[in-house]
């Protein structure tokens, strides 16, 4: 297949490739009739070399030129090297197609800039790293999420020669992506035996290296580098105190209400799982007032250090499993039997990906049970892979997983499907879909990785164990509200009906984000929402004289 660029894309590169300030050279090593693929990234690299005089292009055959390999370290091909005065380390594997393109092109302006791009800190910092370092960043192609952690890579090695960056297309190379274990992407290969997944912000990824090769030194700077982010004055949240408000959730509704409860002088706490919420898996968000297109890790991130700069109280890690009242106060319990109590609750814990609940579910998330199939569909090429749900979300995952896997299982609980009729006849034509209805996962089969589901029928008659390499629940997404059970009545999706002030039939329970019955789910609407529960929870305080705080309520609403 031809990789063809049209005149509107040549040109747009021109202009950004003619100006390059440096040479930059494109080293790329192939072998005639041995791969498939680097015909067409050969290709690739020939149409961007011809579009500025600043880019140089090497060819070497990986048998013929031996030296060459092994002075590159190169292991496979395709592989392409982008260097400038001196190799920096940078490497792609396979195809720099899709989502990876913009990643080449990253290089390509590094390179050729001298200019890293990293904060000034930070660069500093990743300068220091004294033991070698590799990182192999699997990808997929249709990746969004996967070109953020390849650039971080690419700039560490760009500033410390003790680091090597591999991008590796997982499609590419599934011997490599089944070594790893990686059943979803990026996933970040540390030396061979260390590993992250996800696109982490480049402190994290800077910190994940220091776990993996000098763990002490990791511990004494744990603490620098979270005040690099935002000086923090976070403290640990104490059972034994009773706070004048408890924020359960760190989504963009919690981090906004505890900003605003702190500013009205309240003492506050914070109990989530992690900070950041459902954004941390959002590729781009481009419809925030006042911020350029951002990840949604990056936009998490300055949402925490935002927070942290005020003296919360945080019990991170921490489930809760229930919310109860005891005489005028609340008590917010977690699964570890940690109980901490508050004189009002801020309820933001969210949403998340529906499970279903069965034996085997748990053990496999991340390890054959995924949740994207836009971005992992390709390392289920020629394998066999299920899709459980019957709605738009299921048949567009069953419809990217058909052009890569040999058998695509679609299991759905009714004869009837709930996606757009048009989007079921494309996906119901293909030649290697398989339908099962009306059944249901009655369990996950395998050991250490899955390898198959147990289906039952609905009325229960029939079961059928089917072997597949991997499941993707397209299922919906559930409010974390089952703590609440007992506590206030939820409405019949278990969302929190909420008031328009945000306050709930409870006095002192107050909720915001995705959880409530708020019909858009918007990062912009929770963090309003989130607001507005502090002020509303700051004045029942104030007129039920429970707080401390020495902003008076007339202030509340300015």
């Amino acid at each position: 297949m031809s990789i063809a660029m049209n005149e509107e894309t040549k040109e747009g590169l021109q202009k950004i490739l003619g100006d390059l300030p440096s040479p930059v050279k494109l080293i790329f090593f192939t072998q005639k009739d041995a791969c498939p693929t680097c015909a067409q990234q050969q290709e690739l690299l020939q149409q961007l070399a011809s579009l500025s005089n600043r880019l140089e292009l090497k060819i070497y055959d990986f048998v013929l030129h031996g030296e060459e390999v092994a002075g590159y370290r190169i292991e496979r091909i395709p592989a392409t090297v982008v260097a400038g005065e001196k190799d920096y380390g940078i490497r792609f594997y396979g195809l720099t197609i899709g989502y990876e393109f913009a990643s080449l092109l990253e290089a390509i302006m590094m390179v050729s800039t001298g200019q890293s791009g990293l904060d000034p800190d930070l660069e500093t910092l990743v300068r220091e790293i004294k033991e070698k370092v590799r990182m192999q960043v699997f990808v997929t192609l249709t990746c969004p999420y996967c070109p953020k952690i390849v650039h971080i890579a690419d700039q560490f090695a760009f500033v410390n020669d003790n680091i090597q960056a591999d991008m590796v297309e997982s499609a590419e190379f599934p011997r490599l992506a089944l070594k790893y274990n990686v059943t979803g992407v990026p996933k970040t290969i540390i030396n061979e035996a260390y590993s992250f997944e996800g696109a982490l912000p480049e402190t994290a990824v800077y910190m994940e290296i220091l776990k993996a090769v000098n763990p002490e030194k990791y511990r004494q700077l744990e603490e620098e580098i979270r005040k690099i982010q935002g000086a923090p004055k976070a403290k640990m949240a104490e059972e034994k105190h009773e706070y004048e408000v408890i924020i359960v959730g760190g989504g963009p509704a919690a981090m906004s209400a505890a900003i605003y409860a702190l500013r009205k002088g309240l003492d506050v706490a914070m109990i989530a799982k992690k900070l950041g919420g459902q954004i941390t898996y959002t590729a781009s968000v481009e419809n925030y007032l006042g911020l350029p297109p951002i990840s949604g890790a990056d936009m998490a991130e300055k949402f925490r250090n935002h927070l942290e700069s005020y003296p919360i109280a945080e019990a991170l890690g921490a489930n809760v499993s229930q919310v109860k009242r005891e005489d005028n106060s609340f008590v917010v319990v977690t699964d570890d039997n940690r109980q901490f109590k508050a004189l009002s609750v801020i309820y933001c814990a969210g949403k998340e990906y529906s499970r279903l609940g069965v034996p085997g579910e748990e053990l496999f998330v991340g390890k054959g049970i995924g949740f994207c199939a836009t971005c992992d569909a390709p390392l289920y090429r020629d394998k066999r892979v299920a899709v459980v749900g019957g709605g738009n979300s299921a048949f567009t995952a069953a419809r990217d997983l058909l052009n890569f896997a040999s058998e695509v299982h679609l299991i759905h609980r009714q004869n009837e499907f709930r996606a757009d009729e048009a989007l079921v006849q494309e996906v119901t034509r293909a030649k290697n879909i398989i339908l099962h209805t009306p059944m249901i996962v009655s369990s996950f089969l395998g050991t250490d990785k899955l390898t198959g589901v147990q289906l039952e029928s609905v009325d229960g008659k029939d079961r059928l164990d089917l072997n597949v390499d991997g499941v993707f629940l397209e299922i919906g997404l559930t409010p974390n509200s089952s703590p609440l059970n007992g506590l206030i009545k939820l409405n019949e999706w278990g969302e929190v009906p909420v008031n328009r002030d945000q306050s709930t039939t409870m006095n002192g329970l107050f909720a915001a984000g995705d959880v409530t019955d708020v019909r858009e789910k918007q990062i912009s609407i929770a963090v309003g929402q989130g607001a507005l529960a502090a002020l509303t929870a700051h004045r029942y305080l104030v007129e039920n004289k429970l707080t401390k705080s020495k902003i008076e309520l007339k202030e509340t609403w300015q």
